[in-house]
């Protein structure tokens, strides 16, 4: 009985020894943490393990990914700290710091306030820390290691040889930057890089005030500043071209190199014929600088131009090219030809006076001999020309008949000519002639004319044609007579009559003496 006890009480505690034991395997690219009850004991290397009961876990981390993200990582540190370390790399950042942890041939950004742990001995781990509040660019020999690498927190720059950065922290100027390659950190910071050409002597600088009021230093080893007073403009060449025309009060910023001119306006606003022939030159980007800035005049041969600054005359413009400053005052110019030039009055209908409708066409020649008194009395030369031409050929036409018209025509002209002239001599105009180029009729008024001149000429006609017949029968008279006393002036006669007959004739058969036959022909043309 005592024997079936035994057996009995041993199996039971041999099974329940055997279901307490936990076995854990760590793989050769592992290493685990073991853990009693959530509570850390230890760093396990590869291998295998067992241990006795229920609670113990063991959670493995693989070393081909170099981040440890341990839960609790904080407390575990300040309880096992000592122990961690000698497996892991720990990088702590403070709310002013970055890091930088080179992880093999790859890197990684460590943010402020951050706390990250990194296996080591698997793969190299390398770290970096930055003081923010120092500086937040990266030394040269970490931008050029992570070229090709895009990391959360860093922007990179590249200012190429031909450009000058300009670095903006929080849209505030810190700094410029010369060509290289650039990194910043940018954790709860705004970093940008403008960069300007050095090609162009005269960028478009960001707040050029700002730069100038705040940063001085900047100014004095990159710029040069143009600042003007009231009375004076600034002529800006690079390399012996202009660039710029800066109007009075302003201010603008060149890269160093640029020359400055400076002229005083206050007093003569016209320009010196050397740079009227520099800003009228021809090149488009000079005439678009200078065409704002500018009022330009061209007078050319044979013509005369009138000054106006602010609505006063001043003076004549010979031929040639002027210019002004347009700074501070308005001007005005006018160009007059003083050769003589050609106005047509074209399709006027006008009614003469025995009220046969009309249409004409008149040109007049007229030089201007006195601009002035011609562009001081009147607002358009042309346009008053034209009218009084208008009314001088309706007064002349109105008073004419059509017959009147057509046999005299330079009547008209001359009316039309002493109207004008009397018009025109208080204006410094010369009118040189005046004629009526055509005169055009109505078709009803042409087909009578037509009638008429036709019976005029038929009745012409028959006057000659009578005429005609007349002498020649007083011709014939005078034949017969002298034939009626001469007989060899009738036999000539004969003889020239048959030598009309014998050329409409092709054969002639003569029998008998000629005489015969002639006295036949003679007898025959009696009958």
């Amino acid at each position: 009985m005592a024997l079936f006890n035994f057996e009995w009480v041993k199996i039971p505690k041999l099974s329940i020894n055997i279901t307490m034991w936990k076995t854990f395997y760590i793989k050769p690219s592992e290493l685990g943490i073991l853990y009693h009850r959530s509570d850390f004991k230890k760093i396990l290397q590869p291998g295998t393990y067992t241990y006795f009961g229920w609670h113990w876990q063991v959670k493995t981390y693989d070393l081909n990914v170099p981040e440890a993200k341990i839960d609790n990582l904080e407390l575990l540190l300040r309880t096992h700290g000592l122990e961690l370390e000698n497996y892991l790399l720990i990088v702590r950042t403070a709310f002013n710091q970055a890091a930088l942890v080179r992880l093999g041939q790859s890197w990684l950004s460590v943010a402020p306030n951050q706390l990250r742990a990194f296996w080591r001995g698997f793969i190299e781990v390398e770290t970096h820390v930055f003081n923010l509040e120092e500086s937040l660019e990266l030394p040269s020999e970490f931008v050029q290691q992570m070229r090709s690498t895009a990391l959360y927190g860093i922007k990179k720059f590249q200012v190429s040889e031909s450009e000058i950065g300009l670095l903006y922290v929080q849209h505030n100027f810190v700094r410029p930057l010369e060509p290289g390659e650039y990194a910043f950190w940018t954790f709860d910071r705004d970093v940008t890089v403008k960069t300007l050409s050095r090609i162009v002597p005269n960028p478009d600088f960001p707040l050029e005030d700002v730069l100038i009021q705040r940063h001085p230093d900047f100014i004095a080893a990159y710029c040069t500043i143009v600042q003007l007073p009231s009375n004076e403009v600034a002529i800006v060449r690079y390399q012996g071209k202009v660039i710029s025309i800066l109007a009075p009060c302003s201010r603008k910023l060149f890269w160093q190199g640029v020359e400055v001119e400076v002229i005083d306006i206050s007093t003569d606003a016209k320009l010196s014929p050397r740079l009227v022939a520099e800003l009228n030159s021809g090149l488009p980007e000079v005439t678009y600088i200078a065409c704002k800035s500018l009022h330009l005049c061209e007078v050319k041969a044979q013509h005369v131009g009138l000054l106006y600054i602010n609505q006063e005359f001043k003076n004549e413009l010979q031929p040639g090219v002027h210019a002004w400053w347009l700074f501070g005052r308005s001007f005005q110019t006018e160009v007059f030809d003083l050769r003589q030039l050609t106005m047509e009055v074209s399709g006027q209908d006008i009614l003469s006076k025995d009220k046969v409708p009309l249409r004409l066409n008149l040109t007049a020649g007229y030089r201007i001999v006195d601009p002035l008194r011609a562009k001081n009395a009147l607002s358009d030369v042309s346009g008053f020309l034209y009218k009084e031409l208008q009314f001088a050929l309706r007064a002349a036409v109105g008073e004419k008949t059509l017959d009147a018209l057509l046999e005299d025509k330079g009547a008209v002209d001359t009316s039309i000519s002493e109207y004008i002239r009397s018009k025109t001599a208080d204006y410094g105009i010369e009118v040189a002639s005046v004629g009526v180029k055509d005169i055009i009729l109505p078709g009803e008024i042409k087909t009578i004319l037509s009638k008429v001149v036709e019976a005029e000429k038929a009745a012409q006609a028959n006057v000659v044609r009578r005429r005609e017949e007349t002498a020649a029968t007083r011709s014939m008279l005078n034949t017969a007579k002298v034939m009626e006393d001469n007989p060899v002036a009738l036999r000539l006669k004969e003889l020239e009559v048959l030598e009309r007959i014998a050329e409409k004739i092709d054969k002639i058969q003569v029998n008998g003496s000629l005489d015969s036959v002639l006295t036949e022909l003679i007898s025959i043309n009696k009958a």
